[in-house]
């Protein structure tokens, strides 16, 4: 503690800060570890349902430009607060309200609304807190923070549905969630101080030098949604995949991604972000053959493990969209450039996100699973093609 300590000014919150991020954290795990089962088993929703579902809870990342601006005048403490409260209110609405598809969607707009508020201004915060050069070592204290929160729950999860197979306690997990929250809400209000977000990562960039690094995105967001949104649904629906299951492949990724996120970073640096965009995608062509044949090809215990590996695999190749961050670096003339371009990006990323969320769905149900990772698989590859024309920038 004495060694963290040393990376804060001694007057800032960031004891409390912490704490709440790890609330948040163990909240979102309790949540994210049973909403797919719960949509698929009790909600009944299909793959059409799902994806329109997963397009509002997308729907508030590209709304978050406006959320902004209406706080504009406000702190990033008091943005977290705000952030903090709506989170609550979402998360106790989902063990509230009738569990129909129309009030769980909104449940569901409501939790990401605050998700998004507290993504948008967690960043800045520990940068505020930080002593002079240590902001980076802040940054990795709140990302690690976050992720064992979420792995916490989780673990939690797939525990207590391992051993209560019958019973599916989904509502009581939603109050769960809705009380880390609370705590979360609780440990939020008693953050001091007056830390301003930063009015760069407000604005937008779209320089014609950057717009390689938009199409990146956009292919990107399309691959990273169609696993993110319907990878699980595959499992549960096709397979049949338990709740504890699937929050215990959480998990795994949870871990795997935390140890293999340094690592891609140095294979970022050794082999530049080019090579590296180029082969994560045809890695990503490799992955959605299985996870969209495996069936076809082995018999139905194995294609479902080959299945759960290949997710996992997925996480670990989501990583080298760092390679694009890289890439803004190289090229962008300062600091405040980079920030305003990649915030641009990520708008862009959600703006595809959401509409791949929606059509993905559509896809699934007419056309069938495998078309909709042969489109995945295609998408990669244009990603490729594309990160092929990419030169490194001469400075």
């Amino acid at each position: 503690m004495n060694k963290i300590s040393s990376d804060f000014k001694e007057s800032t919150p960031w004891k409390v800060f912490f704490l709440a991020v790890l609330m948040a954290g163990i909240s979102f795990g309790l949540y994210k570890g049973i909403i797919d089962n719960y949509l698929a088993e009790v909600v009944g929703c299909g793959e059409f349902e799902k994806g329109i579902t997963e397009f509002f809870r997308e729907l508030p990342g590209v709304l978050m430009i406006l959320v902004l601006a209406v706080f504009y005048m406000q702190s990033a403490e008091n943005l977290y607060k705000i952030g903090s409260v709506i989170f609550m209110i979402g998360m106790a609405l989902h063990a509230i309200v009738t569990p129909t598809k129309v009030f769980i969607t909104i449940a569901i707009m409501i939790m990401s609304t605050g998700e998004h508020i507290h993504l948008t201004v967690r960043n800045y915060m520990p940068l505020s807190y930080s002593r002079e050069g240590r902001g980076g070592v802040a940054l990795g204290y709140t990302n690690s923070i976050q992720q064992i929160g979420t792995l916490l729950g989780y673990i939690v999860v797939a525990l207590v549905f391992a051993f209560m197979p019958s019973e599916q306690p989904f509502n009581l997990f939603f109050w769960l969630a809705a009380g880390f929250a609370a705590v979360c809400t609780a440990c939020s209000f008693r953050l001091t101080g007056y830390s301003r977000t930063d009015s760069s990562a407000r604005r937008f960039c779209f320089d014609r030098k950057f717009k390689k690094y938009y199409m990146l995105e956009v292919f990107y967001g399309s691959r990273k949604q169609v696993f993110l949104t319907f990878g699980p649904y595959v499992l549960i629906l096709f397979y049949g995949a338990s709740t504890a299951t699937v929050s215990m492949l959480f998990a795994i990724t949870s871990v795997v991604g935390f140890i293999a996120s340094p690592l891609v970073g140095k294979i970022i640096d050794r082999f530049g972000y080019r090579i590296v965009m180029i082969m994560d995608t045809l890695i990503l062509v490799i992955v959605c053959f299985f996870y969209g044949f495996s069936h076809l090809i082995f018999p139905r215990e194995v294609a479902f493990i080959v299945c759960c590996v290949n997710y996992v695999l997925d996480s670990i190749i989501s990583l080298a969209s760092m390679a694009s961050n890289v890439y803004v670096q190289d090229i962008a003339d300062n600091e405040q450039e980079i920030k305003a371009t990649i915030s641009t990006g990520i708008s862009v990323n959600h703006i595809i996100s959401i509409f791949i969320a929606l059509f993905g769905g559509l896809l699934w149900k007419v056309l069938g699973m495998q078309v909709l990772f042969v489109v995945s698989a295609v998408l990669g590859l244009c990603n490729s093609a594309y990160a092929a024309s990419i030169r490194p920038a001469k400075k």
